[in-house]
């Protein structure tokens, strides 16, 4: 049972989606749903010239004093929005510059059940928190619900997609996403490229029948296509209202990249996602 849930904001007007789904999913359980406000400041040590001066340094603090009355503005409309939603709500406001935010919102999001966001690759209409949602995944220890750029709430979830492989990150995928495939009418497990004469999926059948949930076993060659490709067909086929995965990448130095059928789907996917690493 997910007993509490933040979602990010930003501003933007993404922010109704992600509430929108929000909402709905705090709403199943009457769980507490907070709004991680996420104020982007100017980053003043890239900004500064190299011979600024008092001048340029007045310049830069004006920017710096805008963006967090803007913040304010926003903070404000935002806790009115919190309030007239029909769960227990509250708002979190972090200022901080694009570098600085995604470490800040992770150890928010450490102490919640589900974190939810906008999927990144949306395109340019929409604000980019990739390094945002990399951070929470892999960082966090927690799984994320990944709204599709513009996608709002259809209704509730009737059939989830669980993409399985046997890996450590498609079992703690599939661990956080019990208690929606518990509520769903209809669980799809879809394998790809199954090794010859055996049957990876038994165990996640059974395990599943445990939960009291009778999933159907779907296998597909990929042959030529990319496995995000089968995937997301696989999601259309069926009617897909949430996707199932592990998330895969890594950590090393900087490297904080998706892996890359986890990269292709969020790049591309119609359906919200539940990812975890």
């Amino acid at each position: 049972m997910i007993k509490d849930i933040m979602v990010h904001l930003d501003g933007s007007l993404e922010d109704e989606i992600r509430l929108e789904h929000g909402q709905a999913i705090a709403s199943a359980g009457r769980a507490p749903l907070i709004g991680i406000f996420t104020n982007l400041l100017p980053d003043l040590t890239i900004a500064m010239p190299m011979d600024g001066g008092a001048a340029a340094m007045q310049v830069l603090t004006e920017l710096d004093d805008k963006a967090r009355q803007d913040g304010d503005t926003t903070a404000k409309r935002l806790t009115e929005r919190l309030a007239s939603l029909q769960v227990p709500s509250e708002l979190r406001r972090l200022d901080g510059t694009y570098g600085t935010l995604s470490a800040k919102v992770v150890e928010q999001a450490r102490c919640a059940d589900l974190f939810l966001a906008t999927r990144p690759n949306g395109g340019t209409e929409t604000p980019d928190w990739t390094d945002l949602v990399e951070a929470v995944l892999f960082g966090s220890g927690r799984a994320l619900l990944l709204v599709p750029p513009g996608r709002h709430r259809r209704g509730p979830i009737q059939t989830v997609l669980v993409a399985w492989n046997g890996s450590r990150e498609a079992a703690r995928a599939l661990r956080e996403g019990l208690p929606f495939i518990e509520q769903a009418g209809r669980t799809v497990v879809l394998v790809v490229d199954p090794p010859p004469d055996t049957r990876p999926w038994m165990e996640v059948e059974d395990h599943l029948a445990r939960h009291g949930v009778i999933a159907e076993v779907e296998t597909a060659e990929s042959q030529d296509r990319r496995v995000a490709d089968v995937i997301l067909d696989e999601a259309r086929s069926v009617s897909a209202d949430l996707i199932i995965m592990g998330g895969y990448g890594h950590t090393r130095f900087r490297e904080q990249v998706f892996g890359g059928a986890t990269r292709d789907i969020l790049s591309a996917a119609d359906s919200p996602l539940l990812v975890a690493h």
